[in-house]
């Protein structure tokens, strides 16, 4: 994002943080390759793309959201915001007072049909209302709504040991890179023991599932953008794109048509 853009959008923020309302709505429209750079907010956020996919990342995980989700993001946590294609962002900035029931950490919520129209409807209404005016109760249903949402496992967690760090940057450039964990272990000069434990204790993940779960949320960008099933199944290194349909249900619950319809 050119750097006029950024100071615009930052004493944007600045001022609607400020504001008395205790739920803010305000919305964005990133072209595809933007970047927000690191930043906090001393209001909670829930960022929301009512069109196309962005990914946000935090100093400890990157979070994929496409279409259909939402990334809830505490106050006070640092984080930034690549558009993937071209953006739709509806953000909701929320007063410390109201977060009690909601998640209190970094996590992507689904975001159901009544969600998404409260959401565009705030927006569409602007940051200012009245207390006990109509778009003050939208307000506290939009909240009741937030904390009803389930949690979308679309989180890439981060690690921070060095050795750990070559293999996981190498696998973000390059999700279809099949090299082994022994081959590796080999290339950052550690045993595969010692990286199977780092992936376990650092991510929560073993090394498969990490680069399985790289190549879905990487797949998930593609898909949001418009490729086809059968590009991203190549894409992504799988041999056919029959074996790529079978990990996407596996974690996801359904086929790749059927997650983004």
């Amino acid at each position: 994002m050119p750097r006029t853009r950024q100071l615009e959008f930052n004493r944007d923020v600045i001022r609607l943080e400020a504001l008395p309302q205790p739920v803010v709505a305000y919305g964005r429209d990133l072209e595809s390759g933007d970047r927000v750079p690191f930043h906090r907010h001393r209001r909670a956020q829930l960022v929301y793309a009512s069109r196309g996919v962005m990914t946000v990342t935090t100093r400890a995980a990157s979070y994929v959201v496409p279409p259909q989700r939402a990334v809830w993001m505490p106050s006070g946590v640092d984080h930034k915001i690549d558009a993937q294609s071209d953006v739709a962002m509806r953000t909701l900035y929320i007063a410390p007072g109201e977060v009690v029931g909601l998640p209190e950490g970094v996590c992507v919520l689904q975001v159901t049909s009544l969600l998404r129209e409260l959401i565009v409807c705030a927006v569409e209404s602007g940051p200012r209302y009245a207390p006990d005016s109509p778009q003050s109760r939208m307000m506290s249903v939009i909240l009741d709504q937030i904390g009803a949402q389930n949690v979308a496992a679309l989180v890439l967690p981060i690690p921070t040991d060095l050795r750990l760090l070559r293999i996981t940057n190498a696998l973000n450039e390059n999700p279809a890179d099949r090299r082994s964990l022994d081959e590796w272990a080999a290339n950052v000069g550690a045993s595969k023991r010692t990286i199977g434990r780092l992936f376990n204790a650092e991510t929560g993940m073993s090394f498969q599932a990490w680069r399985q779960q790289r190549r879905l949320l990487r797949a998930l960008e593609l898909l949001a953008m418009g490729e086809r099933v059968t590009a991203v199944a190549l894409e992504l290194g799988y041999d056919n794109t029959s074996a790529f349909i079978s990990m996407f249900r596996r974690c996801l619950g359904t086929t790749p048509k059927r997650y983004l319809r």
